[in-house]
């Protein structure tokens, strides 16, 4: 499970906005697995994300939604 995998799943839900865990159960992969995918999306700017705002210990957790 890869980062044409996260993407996939985001194309095929277009309007929701997704946690990392979200989308781990969505492929079927870890949530570390998920978030480094998720990573790089971010990084190459082939996803919209956002933070919710909402701190999980010491580290920002962000929602991602597909780059139409």
């Amino acid at each position: 499970m890869g980062q044409q995998d996260i993407y996939n799943l985001l194309k095929d839900h277009p309007d929701e906005w997704f946690t990392s865990r979200d989308i781990s159960k969505g492929i079927k992969t870890s949530v570390c697995s998920a978030t480094v995918c998720l990573k790089k999306l971010r990084e190459s700017n082939e996803v919209l994300y956002k933070a919710r705002g909402k701190r999980v210990g010491k580290r920002t957790q962000y929602l991602y939604k597909f780059k139409k």
